[in-house]
C-alpha cells in the first residue's frame, strides 16, 4: 500500500494534469501561501525533498510557466518560488480530480470509524518519525 498509493496518485495527475504528484505538492503549497510565495528551503522542508530535488522540479515548472524564482529581497542568500497566475489555474484545475482520487482510494474504502483511526495511526507515526532525533529529510 505504501508504494502503491503514491503510483496511484503519480498516475492520475499525469494522466490529468500532467504533474507528478511532487510538483502537484509543490504548487499546492505555493497556492495556500501568503502572496503565494515561499523560500525554496521553507518549500523543501514542506515537500520533505532535498534542495536538489525541489530545484529539478521547479525547473520543470519554471519552464511550463508556472513558477517563477527570484533572489528574496529580505535576504539575497535565500530564493524565493512564486506561483504564478497560470500556476495558480493549473493547480486549481487539477485539485479536484485529485481530491476524487484521493477519496476513491482511500476514504470511499473505509468506514468514518476506520477513516478515524487511519488519521489516529497516521499521526503516531508521523510523531514517532519527526521525534526519531536521527532522521532528517534528504
Amino acid at each position: 500500500m505504501l508504494e502503491w498509493l503514491p503510483a496511484a496518485l503519480d498516475a492520475q495527475l499525469q494522466r490529468d494534469s500532467g504533474l507528478t504528484h511532487f510538483e502537484y505538492g509543490i504548487l499546492f503549497a505555493l497556492l495556500k501561501a501568503p502572496d503565494r510565495t515561499l523560500r525554496m528551503s521553507t518549500l523543501a522542508s514542506y515537500s520533505n525533498s532535498s534542495l536538489s530535488r525541489l530545484s529539478r522540479a521547479v525547473s520543470r515548472l519554471e519552464r511550463k510557466g508556472w513558477v517563477e524564482r527570484s533572489p528574496d529581497p529580505a535576504d539575497g542568500r535565500y530564493t524565493l518560488a512564486t506561483l504564478t497566475d497560470d500556476g495558480a489555474t493549473h493547480a486549481s484545475e487539477a485539485t479536484p480530480g485529485h481530491a476524487q482520487m484521493v477519496d476513491a482510494v482511500v476514504f470511499d474504502a473505509l468506514t468514518a470509524a476506520q477513516a478515524k483511526q487511519l488519521r489516529q495511526i497516521s499521526r503516531r507515526i508521523t510523531a514517532a518519525i519527526r521525534d526519531e532525533s536521527g532522521w532528517r529529510p534528504q
